[in-house]
């Protein structure tokens, strides 16, 4: 089975939603018109439930199947970056230094082409739970809705999600059993010596030094310390230091992102980063202070789902255009923070060639939002069909 027949007939009309979500980028809980069109949408459609302000602008909405049975969640993120457009296009952004640059836009859009299906025909028991999420790109928005308890709330068996992929072809699927992407933390280092002035470096404690050395010895924690078949990255990735070339300077900072699958290896890379960090400040006769952001785990996918979830896959694209065992990569997702609490599956979703996620040039390719719908349609029915 291709794309469902009346979600192709959807296509302008999730083409106009999404190019208007695209005009429209809000930022992190900042989500007023953003929510307010998904709501308005939601309402035009007749789904039975509406619950609004969850996570500060996440909304959560019902559709009642035919019969008893379980809940099935669906979920979408609606935020934008602070990125300053440069796709040249009729729609883009009307926000300055503000773009969907990750096609959240179009995430919001596949799952409202869903609801409006699924509004209609109702061919599936229990009921589904469309869980529009703010802040994915900042703030944890997933984490937030757990904590505030919507999978209890809501009854939620099982949650499944989808992420647009530039670079893979057009209607093809990508997921895997297990970690699919990366847990993230940061770490900011802040350095104090005693400044002074360049010609009399004996009169100083240099934070510069001390800095270079910790940078030089995080890099061996990935080849000495993390086994060679578990995954990992450190990327020091800010470094701040000094205001001319004749001045030692009292402080200096660097910022490192660190990101790995397995939860041990995760406490033993923070571990090995404080203790090189302390061990260079006593060494170098500095103060160190570490601001270590513990952020998003990593994202696992549930085996027995993302099987299921693979299968419905290839019945909308086709055995070929399904990758089940795909690459795991080290980007991170808060839809793990849903993984955490119920059981279900991730997927990546090609649109083609074109910019990157977080490219000022990116655009959500609008022809596949009918693709990403009928997946989510086809899930609701089978995980949970009538009979």
């Amino acid at each position: 089975m291709p794309v469902l027949n009346r979600i192709a007939a959807l296509a302008p009309e999730m083409k106009e939603w999404r190019q208007h979500l695209h005009r429209i980028p809000e930022l992190s809980f900042d989500l007023p018109k953003t929510s307010a069109f998904v709501a308005e949408r939601l309402r035009e459609f007749g789904v039975d439930e509406i619950h609004e302000g969850i996570a500060q602008s996440g909304i959560v909405a019902i559709i009642e199947g035919q019969g008893e049975g379980p809940v099935i969640g669906l979920r979408a993120d609606m935020d934008a970056l602070p990125i300053e457009e440069l796709t040249g296009a009729d729609h883009a952004s009307g926000h300055a230094g503000r773009m969907h640059a990750c096609g959240h836009d179009g995430h919001t859009t596949m799952l409202l082409g869903a609801a409006k299906y699924l509004c209609e025909t109702r061919r599936f028991r229990g009921k589904v739970a469309l869980l529009f999420q703010p802040a994915e790109e900042d703030g944890g928005g997933g984490d937030v809705m757990v904590r505030e308890g919507v999978m209890d709330r809501f009854g939620i068996a099982q949650v499944y999600g989808i992420h647009n992929a530039p670079n893979i072809p057009f209607g093809h699927f990508q997921t895997t059993q297990g970690a699919l992407m990366a847990s993230v933390d940061t770490a900011i280092v802040h350095v104090t010596g005693k400044g002074g002035h360049g010609a009399t470096p004996h009169e100083c404690v240099d934070p510069v030094v001390a800095l270079v050395g910790m940078v030089g010895a995080i890099q061996t924690i990935l080849s000495r310390n993390v086994y060679a078949l578990d995954e990992a990255v450190i990327s020091v990735t800010m470094i701040q230091a000094g205001t001319a070339s004749n001045i030692i300077p009292e402080e200096a900072m660097f910022a490192a992102t660190i990101r790995c699958f397995k939860p041990e290896v995760r406490e033993m890379l923070k571990k090995r980063i404080y203790e090189i960090v302390e061990g260079h400040a006593s060494a170098y006769g500095v103060t160190a202070r570490i601001d270590y952001d513990w952020g998003y785990p990593a994202t696992i996918n549930h085996p027995g789902e993302a099987a299921f979830a693979a299968d419905v896959a290839r019945e909308i694209s086709g055995d070929a255009a399904v990758e089940a065992d795909g690459p795991r990569e080290m980007g991170s997702e808060d839809f793990s923070y849903m993984l955490e609490a119920r059981p279900g599956a991730y997927l990546f979703l090609g649109q083609g060639p074109g910019a990157g996620l977080h490219h000022p040039a990116y655009d959500f390719n609008d022809e596949v939002a009918p693709v990403g719908a009928s997946f989510f349609a086809r899930l609701v029915e089978r995980a949970q069909p009538l009979g």
